[in-house]
């Protein structure tokens, strides 16, 4: 298809959801169905890698597009079935919808998110035949396909109008920055802030992933971007490939767990919890920071080890380079601040006037110069990837919901968290170890988001009945949903900072692992120290917790990777232990 095509699909993305938040209320069964509906020909033509996969990508787009148009257009009478299917017609409408999302995230993120929709799916068609206390009742086939299809408590329910509302907005937020002058900006800070210093070139990469992590919300694309101006750097410099590729992987991971988007799970977050979104930011802020403070000391006891340099004077950006370029994320983003606290707009209201305001500073550039061809160009390519990402996003939510509908109807999150409990004999810490290792596990097969809302439907009732606050249960479940991206086998972030270095996989995980000791810690400091996380209610408090976490991260990052003889290695990660587990209120 044309380009112009894609342009335009994407352009009319952006439109329907601006339209959703200006307008007011929409019909649920409205607006989820035709956001999957635009979602669909971003997977199944455009991403489409043969004719074969072009050619089923045309059917499944059509049959899907209709559907969803059909249930849209039907939401009313929908809505009197309470989720009971009423004729063969919409028995197939339902199957063809489950088998479409299903193909959709295949293609999307590839089998695993898939296989266990299709397990869960299993299990609500036959679980009545499983002995013991892990089968169920049974559902009505008329019942269960209709929930999952056309009621709002499957494939259209809560985790897809986070997507539709939510989401989708910060994700046209983050396409309309990227393409001007703020991804820029983002480096220019960081080089001034950090170029001079020991380990400039590597500091410069961790402070750039935080800003522009905080609104592209991914691990893997922050790699890509931020990557290609840092990593060619600390090679040039002297850096050890490994090392550059490491820090990079490690920097990059940080994203989805820095404020504002956290790679979407902020907003899932808010659903799930009802805590409000600016009460997710605060809770989120000071844990986020440990975390790249933790990799900044790293990155100082590496320094030790290689005489890391910093980057050159004529590598640094000037004053005047610097004060511009970050003019061109920081109005919109003071506007973003401005519309959640002051104004009291929701997030996503806020989020559309600085969506405004950026759309407005595309047609200028660094000079700052009014440029209308420039503008043109970035406006396509806001378009282009808003579309693309809007379409990613949607594919992991709507399979992820299968899972979470099924999950509902049978009952069988409770038997999970009844599991759980009996584990772990009743005791708080060894429920947090077994979570800790299904997040882990599953994190590794799904995408951070999906294994958050997994893990956290099962095994989140358990930790709140054991004593975590629901916020600190979530918070948690978030971070180890996280560790795959830098944790082997299966660790994304650090397979493509490898590839763009040139370097063995292996070599940057084992780095990256060491650099990123705070993304294993901090969830558990979060448990040890509730008060990391109540910057909003208790911020003395908090602040006081902040420091205490930061010293054991610091002692024990700096003891594990700096050149230290043995008994002062182990004198400071023991310390540094103690200090994070211990609560002194």
């Amino acid at each position: 298809m044309p380009r112009i095509i894609w342009f335009a699909l994407g352009a009319l993305s952006i439109g329907f959801h601006l339209w959703l938040i200006f307008t007011g209320l929409i019909p649920n069964l409205v607006s989820r169905p035709l956001h999957m509906a635009l979602a669909l020909p971003w997977i199944f033509i455009l991403a489409a890698k043969t004719p074969f996969e072009r050619a089923t990508g045309w059917v499944f787009c059509v049959v899907g597009v209709s559907a969803c148009i059909w249930i849209a257009w039907n939401w009313s009478p929908l809505g009197d079935q309470y989720g009971f299917i009423a004729n063969p017609y919409q028995t197939a409408l339902a199957i063809s919808l489950l088998l479409i999302v299903l193909e959709m995230a295949r293609r999307a993120i590839g089998w695993p998110l898939p296989t266990v929709a299709v397990i869960a799916l299993a299990y609500g068609l036959w679980g009545q035949y499983v002995p013991g206390e892990f089968g169920h009742p049974g559902t009505p086939l008329q019942s269960f396909l209709g929930t999952l299809t056309i009621a709002e408590g499957g494939i259209w329910g809560k985790l897809t109008g986070v997507s539709v509302n939510i989401v989708a907005i910060f994700v046209i937020f983050g396409a309309v920055l990227n393409a001007g002058e703020a991804g820029q900006g983002f480096m220019n800070i960081a080089a001034a802030a950090a170029g001079r210093l020991r380990g400039g070139a590597a500091k410069v990469s961790v402070i750039s992933s935080a800003l522009f992590g905080s609104i592209s919300g991914s691990a893997s694309a922050n790699v890509a971007s931020t990557g290609a101006i840092t990593l060619p750097a600390m090679t040039r410099l002297g850096y050890p490939r490994a090392l550059a590729g490491a820090v990079e992987a490690v920097a990059s991971s940080g994203g989805q767990i820095m404020p504002p988007l956290m790679g979407a799970g902020a907003f899932v977050m808010v659903e799930l919890t009802g805590v409000p979104y600016t009460g997710i930011m605060a809770a989120a802020l000071l844990p986020a920071v440990l975390y790249f403070w933790a990799v900044w000391i790293g990155i100082d006891a590496f320094s030790m080890r290689y005489d890391l340099a910093g980057l050159p004077e004529d590598q640094r950006p000037s004053l005047r380079d610097v004060l511009v370029t970050s003019a061109f994320f920081a109005v919109p983003f003071s506007v973003l601040l401005w519309g959640m606290f002051i104004g009291q707009y929701t997030p996503q209201y806020a989020a559309c006037m600085a969506i405004l305001i950026a759309f407005l500073l595309l047609f200028f550039d660094k000079t700052p110069k009014f440029d209308m061809r420039q503008a043109i160009a970035r406006i396509e390519e806001t378009c282009l990837n808003a579309g693309k990402q809007i379409a990613m996003i949607a594919s992991i939510i709507l399979c992820a919901s299968i899972i979470i509908g099924v999950l509902s109807i049978t009952g069988l999150g409770i038997k999970i968290t009844s599991l759980i409990l009996s584990a772990s004999g009743g005791m708080l810490w060894p429920a947090v170890l077994l979570t800790a290792i299904a997040c882990l596990i599953l994190g590794m097969e799904v995408p951070t988001t999906a294994a958050y809302v997994i893990c956290i439907s099962v095994a989140g009732p358990a930790l709140i009945e054991l004593g975590l606050k629901p916020l600190q249960a979530h918070l948690f479940v978030f971070w180890f949903a996280l560790l795959s991206t830098i944790t082997p086998p299966v660790c994304g972030a650090v397979f493509i900072a490898a590839g763009m270095v040139g370097e063995n996989w292996l070599k940057v995980a084992m780095r990256a692992m060491a650099l990123g000791l705070g993304l294993y810690l901090i969830p558990l400091g979060m448990i040890a120290s509730p008060n990391l996380i109540a910057l909003a209610d208790h911020p003395v408090l908090a602040i006081l917790a902040a420091l205490k976490v930061g010293l054991a991260l610091g002692l024990i990052s700096f003891g594990t990777i700096a050149p230290l003889k043995a008994w002062l290695r182990l004198t400071m990660i023991i310390s540094g232990l103690i200090i994070l587990f211990v609560n002194f209120g």
